[in-house]
């Protein structure tokens, strides 16, 4: 009388009231590809043993690349459970397997029974309900995890849509979440969908030579703190770049010495008197 396999227990991109991630089973959501492409894409939801983490997976990066991490710590974590609490208060929650620990993402007015997050093709966490009490437009978004209300102590969102990788598509600086500008050697110009970067030979210093950019940030460097070099001079951070075939630039925070190299530049936020600076490769042809 048990079940052998049931899909409810592995979960794609989507977790229902009840579904879980766990350990020995599916320990991370992934995003469709396109919507009309049902395979996996670049976004990936993954629960940890101490945090709960965002990737972006770069067809030219070695690994994937870390663009959030929700604001806690953990210890062992072995499951995540999206629950919605009965009585007056409904709470929509994301729950580990202690039960001490948990994401409040909303309190609707209404059963928030039928609920289901879910991992979006543009890396973003969102959480929608169904109420029955209504008929008109009965389906709701109660929660996004990047937005544009990322700020002060009643902000609905956790943060800017900046942070998303492919907010700008291949490249483009974002600014209170929109793309602005498009950085070329010549400075910053208008924003289009067709900004790039350039193709180019990068193996060799012979081939190319960097321009600079102030004042802006890769998303790469916002929660990968520990994963860029420290203790390193901006110099020596571009000499790592140039002989790395693969990297496309690289961004260096004066404050701290400490460097990150690029693989893709796709989303860079623009923050005024940041003390990060980024190097961009561009052909000599």
């Amino acid at each position: 009388g048990n079940f052998i396999w049931q899909s409810f227990d592995y979960p794609t991109d989507t977790l229902l009231v009840g579904q879980s991630l766990r350990v020995g089973r599916v320990t991370k959501l992934v995003s469709r590809l396109s919507v009309k492409e049902n395979v996996d894409g670049p976004h990936s939801f993954v629960m940890e043993p101490k945090r709960l983490a965002f990737y972006y997976k770069s067809s030219s990066a070695p690994r994937p690349i870390l663009y959030y991490t929700f604001p806690i710590s953990y210890n062992g974590l072995k499951s995540l459970t999206l629950k919605s609490s009965p009585g007056k208060m409904h709470e929509l929650t994301l729950v580990d397997s202690s039960g001490d620990n948990g994401f409040i993402f909303d309190r609707p007015k209404y059963d928030s029974t039928i609920s289901f997050l879910r991992l979006g093709i543009d890396g973003n966490l969102r959480v929608f309900t169904y109420s029955q009490e209504v008929d008109w437009l009965p389906e709701e978004e109660r929660f996004t995890l990047f937005g544009k209300d990322f700020r002060g102590s009643n902000a609905r969102n956790w943060d800017s849509e900046c942070q998303m990788p492919e907010r700008c598509g291949k490249l483009g600086v974002c600014e209170d979440n929109q793309c602005v500008a498009c950085p070329t050697e010549k400075g910053l110009i208008g924003w289009s969908n067709k900004c790039e970067p350039a193709q180019a030979n990068f193996c060799g210093t012979k081939h190319f030579h960097y321009y600079k950019l102030e004042s802006v940030r890769h998303y790469m460097c916002t929660y990968n703190f520990y994963d860029g070099i420290g203790d390193i001079t901006i110099e020596d951070c571009g000499k790592r770049c140039s002989s790395n075939c693969r990297c496309v630039g690289y961004f260096y925070d004066t404050s701290v010495s400490r460097c990150w190299i690029a693989f893709d530049l796709k989303t860079l936020t623009k923050e005024p008197d940041s003390p990060i600076v980024g190097f961009i490769k561009v052909s000599n042809k």
